[in-house]
């Protein structure tokens, strides 16, 4: 844990802190309490570099990858009538 706090800075991770503080401390101050969650969400992706924060949303890292779709047959409807 105390590696994946140490290292591995950028800036993504230093703006999550920095606005999730700001949230915590303003709504500290507005006596907002859900706020501070909200806050320490975003601080604690800064902070320990998990979701976003980490580079896991964008550039292509979670992609998955498809399945071989050469096992899809073809399908015969046979139509019903009702009376």
């Amino acid at each position: 844990m105390k590696e994946r706090i140490l290292t591995n800075w950028t800036f993504t991770r230093v703006l999550y802190l920095i606005i999730g503080s700001a949230i915590i401390i303003q709504s500290i101050m507005s006596q907002q309490w859900f706020g501070v969650a909200f806050g320490g969400y975003f601080a604690s992706m800064g902070l320990f570099a998990f979701g976003c924060a980490a580079g896991n949303c964008f550039g292509g890292s979670c992609e998955v990858e498809p399945k071989n779709k050469s096992n899809i047959q073809d399908v015969q409807f046979e139509e019903v009538k009702t009376k």
